[in-house]
Formats: structure tokens, C-alpha cells, sequence
């Protein structure tokens, strides 16, 4: 039978959810924006998946560098878990150095304990200055007469320029400070003389007092005040706190090794003639 309209009627007067305004309720989403929703979450779990990753290989990769430096730092010499006997007793003996050398310092300002007698110890260490003695050598050889005598002024001459050359550039490889914070002055500017290993004063000194004590006739006090003040040359410049005491033994040994160098390689008398006569631009070698 057909259905009474009037029914039909009252049907879709109660039936809320057929009215316009409702109509949206009813429908479906569209199988795009669904699919639009799935590849947005799909991409964004895969971001976040290659980020995981990422940050697993980043921790793996630094646990791998970490491991390396661990295997690495026994063998290393420097303060760390582990060390070794050798790297202990560097550092043990550098720090005795440095600490004595400190101690030693007691001229390094006006205001230290011996800081009244800085000016004189400055003086002294001004004696075995490396512009000092090319400067009195080159005077004295302009005033010498005799044969012998230019030849041993010539030679200790060569010995200065090879004893400021070598400190100057074993200095500016290691480039050691002094235990204190000392500026050089221009003397020290002028000699090269920038850093405190190895101690230039001292390696000074005992070439030239090893050089005097071999060529020249000397009586036994001055032997003794020689040797005397080349010792008192080395220990000014740690009394100043320019230099550590390590700083001047091993300058004593480079001046000593120089005095063997040059003693080995001897010039003679017509040599020195040969550059003295170029020196004063009287060379006449076609004649």
C-alpha cells in the first residue's frame, strides 16, 4: 500500500538530522582529504624515524670518536687518567723547575725582597749581553796589530753571530716563557732575545769564558774570577725572573757545544785576513 503523505510528512518533520543545516553531519569525508591526512601522518612518522636514525648514528659516531681518544690517551704525555711513568716525571720535574725558579726570582721588581739590588744585577747581566761582546770584539779587532790576535778575534766574532743565531731560532721553536711575566727590553729586541729557553746570557757566557780560558795566558785568579762570572751571568738572568733554572743549564751546555763547533772548525790566519780585508772593502783578489 502507499504510504499516507501526511505520515511521510510528520517522518521528516521529526527526522532532525534531514534538515539542511544538518545535512553535513550525514555525509562521509572524501576519500581525499582522508588520504591527505594518512600520507601527512605517514610522512611525519617517517620524519621522525629518520631522525631517530640520524641521532643513533650521531651517538654511535661519537662513541666511536670516544672510544678512539680513550685509546689514545695512555700513550699521550700530558695529565690524564693513566699516565705513564715518563709523562709523571716531565711534568713532576717542570714543576720543581718552575717553582724554584720563582722562588729564585727575587730581583724581578723593584718591590721584591732583593729588589734594592736589581739595578746591579741587571748590570751584570748586561756584560754577557750578546750586542756587548760582537760590539767589544769589533772594536778590539779594529785596535789590533798582530796576526794572532785578529785571528782569535775573528773566530770569537764567528763564534757570537753563530751562538745569537742558534739561541734566537731553538727560542722561537719552543717559545718558552719565563716564570715570570717579564717584558723583554730593546737589547733583548735587538739580540733576538724573546723567550727563556735556552737561556742566551748563560750559553754566552760560558762559550766566551771556554774561548778565553783556551787562547789567551791567564793567571789563576783570573781563570777563577772567568769562570766565576760566567756562572753569575746565567744565574742574573733567573734572579731577574726572566729565565728558569733549567733555561740556564742547558744554555751552559749549547755555549760549550758552540766552543766545540767552532774549535772544530778553526779558521786560520790568511782566512781572517781574507775577511777582514772584505770587511773593510780593501779586497784586492787580481792583484
Amino acid at each position: 500500500m502507499p504510504l499516507n503523505p501526511s505520515r511521510s510528512r510528520v517522518r521528516d518533520r521529526g527526522n532532525i538530522m534531514g534538515r539542511p543545516e544538518f545535512l553535513s553531519l550525514n555525509q562521509f569525508p572524501r576519500n581525499s582529504n582522508v588520504e591527505g591526512r594518512g600520507t601527512v601522518r605517514r610522512a611525519g612518522q617517517t620524519k621522525y624515524q629518520q631522525s631517530q636514525q640520524s641521532e643513533h648514528s650521531h651517538e654511535s659516531i661519537d662513541s666511536a670518536k670516544e672510544r678512539k681518544e680513550t685509546s689514545k690517551l695512555p700513550d699521550e704525555d700530558c695529565m690524564q687518567l693513566n699516565p705513564s711513568f715518563k709523562g709523571i716525571a716531565i711534568n713532576s720535574l717542570l714543576a720543581i723547575d718552575i717553582c724554584l725558579s720563582k722562588r729564585l726570582g727575587v730581583c724581578a721588581y723593584t718591590s721584591s725582597s732583593w729588589g734594592n739590588v736589581r739595578s746591579m744585577v741587571t748590570l751584570l747581566a748586561l756584560t754577557g749581553h750578546g750586542i756587548t761582546w760582537i760590539c767589544g770584539t769589533l772594536v778590539c779587532l779594529t785596535r789590533s796589530n798582530t796576526l794572532a790576535g785578529q785571528e782569535v778575534l775573528v773566530n770569537l766574532l764567528l763564534a757570537l753571530i753563530l751562538d745569537v743565531m742558534t739561541v734566537a731560532g731553538v727560542q722561537k721553536l719552543v717559545k718558552r716563557k719565563g716564570p715570570w711575566e717579564m717584558t723583554p727590553g730593546f737589547l733583548d729586541c735587538v739580540a733576538m732575545d724573546m723567550y727563556s729557553f735556552p737561556a742566551a746570557h748563560a750559553s754566552r757566557a760560558a762559550m766566551v769564558s771556554k774561548f778565553l780560558l783556551t787562547h789567551l795566558v791567564l793567571a789563576v785568579p783570573l781563570r777563577i774570577l772567568l769562570v766565576l762570572w760566567a756562572f753569575l751571568v746565567g744565574l742574573s738572568r733567573v734572579l731577574l725572573g726572566h729565565q728558569h733554572l733549567t733555561d740556564m743549564a742547558c744554555g751552559f751546555a749549547l755555549g760549550l757545544l758552540h766552543f766545540s763547533l767552532v774549535e772544530t772548525v778553526w779558521l786560520s790566519s790568511s782566512a781572517c785576513q781574507t775577511l777582514i780585508s772584505i770587511g773593510t772593502l780593501s779586497w784586492s783578489p787580481f792583484q
